[in-house]
């Protein structure tokens, strides 16, 4: 099973690709992807997974916006993520990715990564749209 320092040194690794990382306490990460990408990607050891969580952008207060970004995060769950989904948590629509640690390794933890920093860059741009109609 991956440990909490396996997934240290996964996210060491990421540092060669640009993105540098902060661990805030044991098990639990904000990693800065790098670049042009202006969103933190928190990533928790919490065996028998490892959550990687990104905070997308406010939910809309009214209820026809809601209604409306609702729908199209649930067709990009469908049709754009493979591993990852969309969601609420409180007041923020949220990507996040659980991924197993029995068998993870490397090359998995870095394609869920890029996976979701891939999928917000294309679809921030959408979504801008229902974040300025707050």
């Amino acid at each position: 099973m991956v440990t909490r320092e396996d997934i240290q040194d996964f996210l060491d690794r990421l540092s060669g690709e640009g993105a540098s990382h902060t661990e805030l306490e044991p098990g639990l990460w904000v990693v800065k992807p790098g670049g042009a990408f202006d969103f933190d990607v928190v990533v928790t050891h919490n065996p028998p997974v490892v959550v990687l969580r990104v905070k997308v952008m406010p939910h809309p207060a009214e209820a026809a916006e809601q209604a409306s970004l609702n729908r199209r995060l649930l067709e990009l769950n469908a049709t754009d993520l493979l591993h990852g989904a969309y969601g609420i948590e409180g007041d923020a629509v949220v990507l996040t990715e659980a991924l197993e640690l029995a068998h993870l390794d490397f090359e998995e933890f870095l394609a869920a990564f890029e996976s979701m920093t891939l999928s917000l860059t294309t679809h921030m741009r959408e979504l801008a749209a229902f974040r300025e109609a707050r």
